[in-house]
């Protein structure tokens, strides 16, 4: 038995569970949001709970009921209290703001760059150097913060670049002159 499939997720005040055939919609006081079923697994609302079960102990099955449990606890927790991910941006001149739903950022390219929030992630910027995503959705949100964060890495040898908050970077010595 998957040991965190078999955990049942609570469902806490003010937020409404229903599994719709193949779909699981999760509706709280941050927004709703509908989870993808696949037809392998079971999903049931007892309790103030939801329960995830499978029919057997097939490798499909068994791969698939602790993946759609997480996802179903991480929609009830982000329609509860969101998801947030934050990311610093490093470098002289160097500097990100927002307007509306695009984020204005200069990172050492010879044009500003815009990237265009998608809709259900907002943004907020500290300092002109600390970006903070927020949504209700955390694989957005998280793939909203890796798109950013591609646009310019960190880079090794100087340390300019996008990163994660509390995200290491190793750096690395450059050439050396020969004297």
């Amino acid at each position: 038995m998957s040991r965190i499939g078999k955990m049942p997720i609570k469902i806490p005040d003010k937020v409404k569970v229903a599994v719709d055939g193949s779909t699981v919609r999760v509706e709280g006081p941050k927004g709703k949001l509908a989870v993808p079923l696949n037809p392998l697994v079971k999903v049931v609302v007892e309790g103030g709970e939801v329960v995830v079960t499978r029919p057997n102990d097939e490798r499909l099955p068994k791969s698939l009921h602790g993946l759609t449990r997480t996802l179903i606890g991480n929609a009830v927790r982000g329609v509860t209290q969101g998801f947030e991910d934050v990311l610093e941006i490093k470098g002289v001149g160097y500097r990100a703001e927002v307007k509306g739903q695009v984020l204005n950022m200069s990172v050492g390219f010879s044009h500003p760059v815009d990237f265009v929030l998608p809709a259900g992630v907002s943004c907020e910027v500290e300092k002109q150097t600390r970006v903070i995503l927020r949504g209700v959705d955390k694989a957005l949100v998280g793939q909203t913060a890796a798109q950013i964060r591609g646009i310019k890495r960190m880079e090794p040898y100087k340390g300019k670049g996008i990163q994660y908050a509390g995200e290491r970077v190793r750096r690395k010595v450059g050439k050396q002159g020969v004297a």
